[in-house]
């Protein structure tokens, strides 16, 4: 291991919420999402078990972040967006478990360092490529500046897929009430030497067959 690769570890690991709280925090996460929204998730062998893994996402309601990390083995980091650390108790909750800030609507470098900086460290970092979540139940248009973050990343591209929790909380809604949710992840995508509009189709139509996939699961 280099001195460079070392430093940014070490860098990223001083941003990285508690383990303990993680770990608190997890199992009765697994077992109320199990209660109230009958949780089955399939594919998450395609998690590497180690490294850096940048995993994107469609984005159904704010229940997503927890959908995507409770049922898998490794900690996942989250990019959430500054209005949600303006609460000092909620904003020490969520950077407890490894959320940090990005603002929206402009080209955050400093997110974007530190989204570099735990993946080069050889976290798994879960982005939301559309930007926003769906006010349809429908994957919308991803964001162009998914692609340059996937290729300055250089680390294994996992797709996932969640259906169900828009119908649980959809926008607008308070509270969520008792729905069935399935969370899908793929294999790695062949990123290759993509340029940056193939990056994005490519995440596109990856995203969208996952989820009708899923859905026809779902309906079985």
């Amino acid at each position: 291991m280099t001195a460079q690769v070392m430093d940014q570890r070490a860098a990223a690991d001083r941003r990285i919420g508690s383990p303990i709280l993680w770990d608190i925090i997890k199992m009765p996460a697994r077992i109320l999402t199990s209660w109230l929204f009958d949780l089955k998730v399939y594919g998450a062998e395609h998690l590497p078990p180690s490294g850096g893994v940048l995993l994107i996402s469609n984005h159904e309601s704010n229940l997503d972040p927890v959908l995507l990390g409770v049922q898998v083995r490794r900690r996942i980091s989250f990019i959430a967006k500054t209005e949600l650390f303006r609460n000092p108790l909620f904003s020490w909750l969520i950077t407890s478990l490894n959320a940090f800030p990005v603002r929206r609507g402009e080209r955050d470098v400093g997110a974007i360092r530190e989204a570099l900086r735990r993946l080069h460290a050889g976290h798994v970092l879960t982005m939301f490529p559309e930007g926003t979540r769906t006010r349809n139940g429908e994957i919308g248009r991803i964001q162009p500046g998914i692609a340059m973050l996937i290729k300055r990343a250089d680390v294994p591209i996992i797709p996932a897929v969640i259906d169900g929790a828009w119908k649980a909380w959809p926008r607008g809604k308070k509270l969520p009430r008792r729905y069935p949710i399935r969370v899908m992840y793929g294999p790695p995508l062949p990123i290759g030497k993509l340029d940056s509009h193939e990056i994005v189709t490519l995440v596109e139509d990856t995203l969208r067959s996952m989820l009708a996939e899923l859905r026809a699961k779902h309906d079985q």
